[in-house]
């Protein structure tokens, strides 16, 4: 992969299509459209040419999209034409109705990204949405798109799959959700010592590497209300969080907690941390989508190159209505090159200064 310290900025992004039921092509588009004014990153996308013209066309989008056969073509090509490597659909997609026969090409599109940034062609993946489901129906044997990409890495790189860690960003908010896609009553078991520690180790990690924060400070969510209120609403917190703070404290973070949820996320209380570790889903979530509900991004840590994407879903219910807005896709783009700019530098790549011992 190309580590020089201005490749991340001579270099595109690359951009996988989600599926082309959805808004994704929308919000590609979209985007593109906004460069100029917004200051947008250059980027290629792997779709199908034919089909993003013809959506552009429908939806009275005034872009020029040009087929491609190298991503070195992207970045001049960018500022007058929307650069695209062709993956050929199986069948024109209907808005709103997602097909088993198409799920292979969304996937391929995923392949190819990733397989450009790991040439050092690309300096990020930024993804747009994928409906899980359909692939599943169409034999997908992977949990989601993350665990399919940490798949892809190790495939592309050897050894064993990285464990990638999901962070959403927006709104002046960091958060990690340790725990995802779990019933609630599902959590407590979950919440374990060593799954905290373990998580907040990339954390901080990812927040020198990727974010040039030298000396990262995490707080710690939670679970029960007030924080169990000493043992009194709950033992998790006493139990298993606060001795897991201990240990990360003990390896030379800077880790606060664990804190009451319903405390820790108005201004003043964000300004004592950079990232805040939540115990679930929700938790996690509802802060910074109320933070930030249009321009969220999600972003997976761990991972061996930089993956960014909108914090939303495919939207079928508005696809090709014109009324998708792109504000997440391009945060998310602007956050993908920053991001690959600074884990491109000497500092990035060494880790910054930590003083912890990762696990």
């Amino acid at each position: 992969m190309a580590r020089g310290q201005g490749a991340s900025k001579t270099l595109p992004l690359a951009l996988t299509m989600g599926d082309p039921a959805g808004i994704g092509p929308e919000i590609a588009l979209r985007a593109w459209l906004a460069r100029a004014s917004r200051e947008i990153p250059p980027f290629i996308l792997f779709a199908d040419p034919d089909f993003l013209a013809e959506r552009a066309k429908s939806l009275g989008i005034a872009c020029d999209v040009i087929a491609v056969d190298t991503v070195s073509e992207a970045v001049p090509a960018f500022a007058n034409s929307l650069p695209v490597i062709a993956v050929r659909l199986e069948e024109a997609p209907i808005p709103g109705v997602p097909s088993t026969r198409n799920a292979g090409v969304v996937i391929a599109s995923i392949d190819r990204a990733v397989e450009a940034v790991a040439r050092g062609d690309a300096a990020a993946v930024v993804t747009c949405p994928i409906a899980k489901s359909v692939l599943y129906d169409a034999g997908f044997r992977h949990p989601g798109h993350t665990e399919y990409l940490a798949h892809l890495a190790a495939r592309i790189h050897g050894g064993p799959e990285p464990r990638p860690v999901m962070m959403l960003a927006g709104g002046g908010l960091r958060v990690v959700p340790l725990t995802i896609h779990v019933p609630l009553a599902a959590v407590p078991a979950l919440v374990t010592e060593a799954l905290i520690v373990e998580t907040s180790a990339i954390v901080a990690h990812a927040l020198q590497a990727d974010f040039a924060i030298d000396a990262p400070r995490l707080a710690m969510a939670g679970l029960n209300p007030h924080a169990g209120e000493g043992g009194a609403i709950g033992r998790e917190d006493v139990a298993v969080i606060a001795p897991a703070v201990a240990r990360l404290r003990a390896m030379g973070l800077d880790v606060i907690g664990p804190l009451p949820a319903d405390t820790m996320f108005h201004s003043a209380a964000r300004a004592r941390y950079d990232v805040a570790i939540a115990m679930y889903h929700d938790q996690a979530l509802i802060p910074v989508k109320t933070l930030a509900f249009d321009s969220g991004v999600n972003i997976t840590l761990g991972l061996p190159f930089v993956r960014t994407s909108p914090d939303h879903g495919t939207a079928f219910d508005i696809a090709a209505m014109g009324c998708a807005s792109a504000e997440s896709l391009i945060a998310a783009l602007v956050m993908a090159s920053e991001l690959a700019h600074h884990r491109a530098s000497p500092r990035g790549l060494t880790g910054g200064s930590m003083a912890w011992t990762p696990l």
